[in-house]
């Protein structure tokens, strides 16, 4: 696919109606990029069907030869010409299964490539919203089913289903009005199949639930274990888990019910078809209206048909829990993405908020109220202000992930609204109190921010950031891998290596939202040393509850309760009447 993403969005989204139909259209799209591949597996697989077919017509006239003609010579070149079917049996199988096994592998592929890059473009709405262990189970073990049902339904519909229509041909040759009598059984398993179908549906929506839920526990415990051993939480995690985990079990056990309930079914009646053909056909052959030989042969052929029927009927069972994992990927690809487009400009760094207010979905009250800000180029801001007053929420409207509920905000006089996010992103460097860190080398997790940067270029803006000296202690240095989220690392350590991304991105403007409140004092003040080695020349915000961090600000910004309610400077603000004040007498012991 050209664009996986887009190509993968548009197949979802133009056929969402929920039913069978624009479900099997579907399938066909996202399988029409291997097409040719998909075209040699059906060639084969109808080969196969006529393999089967040919060992069924072959019986009559094989038992003819041996039991009534006696031919020594037919039975001396039989075992080759059956080592030889067989042979070019096994090829075909071979061939139709690792074809259709790879179309399944191919289309699983497309499909997680195309997801991630949505999940990418996705508003912060959506996770604000959403489970990541869910999102997880869906990419992981919802699409998973999509492999099966291409791999092995979908290539059992075609060999079974190619394999009934030859045999059926066979036994309407040998006795046309036998095999009428013998396909009247067949409208009672289609009817089973669709009656059980429905259900299987319902059960594996449930099924696919589970396993999220399941995902989503797992993910949340992994991230949280040193807090589930340090409040001995084992026993309450672990009953939640089993319950789930028993849930998924029983759901996954009606499935198995509903699947072998109906292979039973079809077993059943079609038991009671043989068992008529063997007791009518038999009196043909005690009457003398039909040879032995025909009526084996028509018994081949039907004791063959039975089997692929049986597998008919849980294709079309696997084909249910596909279209539940279809309907589990409609849910995020039929999601809005964040906008693309806009005015393409290199932003300088002015910023200017006009009556800006914000409400997050689902709140009940306003995270922000009529904000009103003007940050000249290259000025040093500070937000200051008690936990939950807005300080973030402005950093995130800034950055483009969330848009004013009411309001503008202008960057270098061009409204948000209409700059695309891309210019607005590369402007930005961002470091938080919460250090994003990636499974990789140092040098991989600096390089983020620039990574096409040189690798004099990632020790120069390390060795800014004071983190080259514990970079080159570590064993393999600037190779050094640091573990899921840095976990191998100090805070202190984690905290210099995201500013070493910022000063590596290079950006106009810079955020630093609580990077050194969970710090201890050396950490700080090193941390503090690296964020003044980059502040000149860029806009920069700092968030902080240390005031020590930002007395050299061109203006403090005092918020609360989503409500601008002082700014100025550290040195006028302090001996206000107000919030400012009475922050500064609890962290420096000035007198009211």
């Amino acid at each position: 696919m050209k664009d996986t993403h887009l190509e993968i969005e548009h197949i979802f989204k133009e056929n969402s109606s929920p039913n069978w139909r624009a479900d099997i259209y579907i399938y066909w799209l996202i399988t029409k990029p291997h097409v040719w591949r998909l075209v040699a597996a059906v060639v084969f697989s109808f080969c196969l069907s006529g393999i089967n077919g040919a060992i069924a017509w072959l019986t009559k006239p094989a038992l003819d030869a041996i039991f009534i003609e006696k031919s020594e010579s037919f039975l001396a070149t039989l075992p080759f010409f059956i080592i030889l079917l067989f042979f070019v049996r096994g090829i075909f199988t071979f061939l139709t299964n690792y074809l259709m096994s790879s179309i399944g592998a191919k289309i699983v592929k497309s499909i997680r490539e195309g997801i991630y890059e949505k999940l990418i473009d996705l508003p912060m709405s959506f996770y604000v919203k959403t489970s990541s262990g869910a999102v997880v189970s869906k990419i992981l073990n919802d699409i998973e089913i999509l492999y099966q049902t291409t791999s092995n339904t979908a290539k059992d519909f075609f060999v079974c289903g190619g394999t009934v229509i030859i045999l059926s041909v066979v036994a309407f040759i040998r006795k046309w009005d036998l095999a009428l009598l013998s396909f009247l059984v067949i409208p009672l398993i289609v009817f089973s199949i669709g009656v059980l179908g429905k259900r299987m549906k319902k059960t594996s929506i449930k099924t696919r639930k589970l396993i999220s839920k399941i995902t989503i526990i797992l993910h949340e415990s992994l991230l949280g274990m040193k807090i589930i051993k340090a409040f001995t939480m084992k026993n309450k995690m672990l009953l939640r888990y089993k319950d789930t985990l028993s849930e998924h079990y029983r759901s996954i056990m009606r499935e198995i019910r509903i699947k072998e309930f109906s292979a039973m079914s079809a077993e059943m009646l079609g038991g009671i078809g043989i068992a008529i053909i063997v007791f009518y056909g038999g009196k043909l052959v005690i009457s003398d209206q039909m040879s032995p030989g025909s009526f084996f042969s028509f018994v081949t052929a039907l004791l063959m048909i039975y089997t692929p029927l049986k597998r008919l009927s849980r294709v079309h069972n696997n084909f249910q829990q596909a279209r539940t994992v279809i309907d589990r990927i409609k849910e995020i690809v039929n999601k809005t993405s964040e906008k693309h487009g806009g005015t393409e400009k290199e932003i300088q760094g002015s910023i200017r908020l006009e009556d800006v207010s914000f409400q997050y979905p689902d709140a009940s009250d306003f995270a922000l109220n009529g904000i009103n800000l003007n940050i000249k180029q290259g000025e040093l801001i500070a937000l200051v202000g008690p936990s939950g007053a807005g300080k973030s929420t402005i950093v995130d409207l800034l950055s483009g992930f969330w848009y004013p509920s009411s309001g503008n905000i202008i960057v270098d006089d061009i409204n948000t609204r209409e700059l695309s996010l891309n210019s607005l992103r590369k402007a930005i460097g961002i470091v938080t109190q919460d250090v994003v860190l990636f499974n990789e080398s140092i040098e991989a997790n600096i390089l983020l921010g620039h990574p096409d940067a040189t690798a004099d270029k990632v020790v120069e803006a390390a060795k800014a950031a004071y983190a080259h000296e514990f970079i080159m202690e570590l064993p393999d240095g600037y190779n050094t891998k640091i573990g899921e989220r840095g976990v191998k690392l100090s805070g202190g350590q984690k905290q210099r290596l995201t500013i070493a991304r910022a000063i590596l991105r290079n950006p106009k403007i810079l955020i630093f939202d609580e990077a050194t409140s969970s710090l201890d004092s050396d950490s700080e003040t090193k941390i503090q040393k690296a964020i003044e080695n980059i502040i000149p020349g860029r806009t920069t915000i700092i968030i902080a509850h240390r005031l020590s961090t930002i007395k050299k600000a061109d203006k403090i910004i005092v918020l609360d309760r989503g409500s601008v309610v002082q700014q100025g400077r550290h040195d006028e603000l302090s001996t206000q009447e107000g919030i400012y004040r009475d922050l500064c007498s609890m962290q420096f012991g000035l007198n009211k």
